[in-house]
């Protein structure tokens, strides 16, 4: 296993996304920042703090739960649901940034469009991660990405943030060389 982020390297991520964020949308009026539990949710609130820090208006960070939203629910039907917490006045007519540590296949962001579109109309979703590694097996980019990790698909990519894990680090195991 080897570490290809470490704790200043996520911090140093989350703020240029919070940037970029800021900048795409002109600054953070009808932001809203949802993640996509476990990890993702904390990204969330971390990237909504740096954001309405450095925008100086609060923004808001809930939760989506995608799980019934899966395609793999027949494959997997064990899996923990999260509640979803979407904070103010709903979606309808904001700018939604969906936020996940690690984009993969993509099956999870096209989960996360459909669980969102039952929650209403969205202005505009745009999609924040703080890992991609490739292999998508939809049609489904990143609008913010913290670390592009190309990847073989026998590697796992293990993102560990303080408020899950104890620790921020993002490593890479398996592969070739293990």
């Amino acid at each position: 296993m080897r570490t290809v982020l470490q704790q200043a390297d996520l911090e140093r991520a989350l703020t240029r996304i919070a940037h970029e964020i800021l900048e795409a949308n002109r600054g953070a009026d009808d932001l809203i920042l949802l993640g996509i539990p476990t990890r993702g949710v904390a990204l969330a609130e971390r990237l909504a703090r740096i954001v309405s820090r450095i925008a100086g208006v609060e923004v808001p960070a809930g939760a989506l739960d995608v799980t019934m939203y899966r395609d793999d629910l027949g494959r997997n039907p064990i899996r923990e649901t999260h509640p979803t917490d979407v904070p103010g006045d709903g979606i309808d007519g904001r700018v939604v940034v969906l936020v996940d540590d690690v984009l993969y296949s993509g099956r999870t962001i096209r989960a996360a469009l459909d669980a969102l579109a039952d929650l209403g109309r969205a202005r505009a979703v745009r999609l924040a991660v703080l890992v991609d590694r490739g292999h998508r097996e939809f049609p489904i980019r990143a609008d913010y990405v913290g670390k592009n990790l190309p990847s073989s698909a026998r590697e796992r990519i293990n993102v560990h943030l303080v408020e899950v894990d104890g620790e921020d680090a993002v490593t890479i195991e398996g592969g070739e060389d293990q």
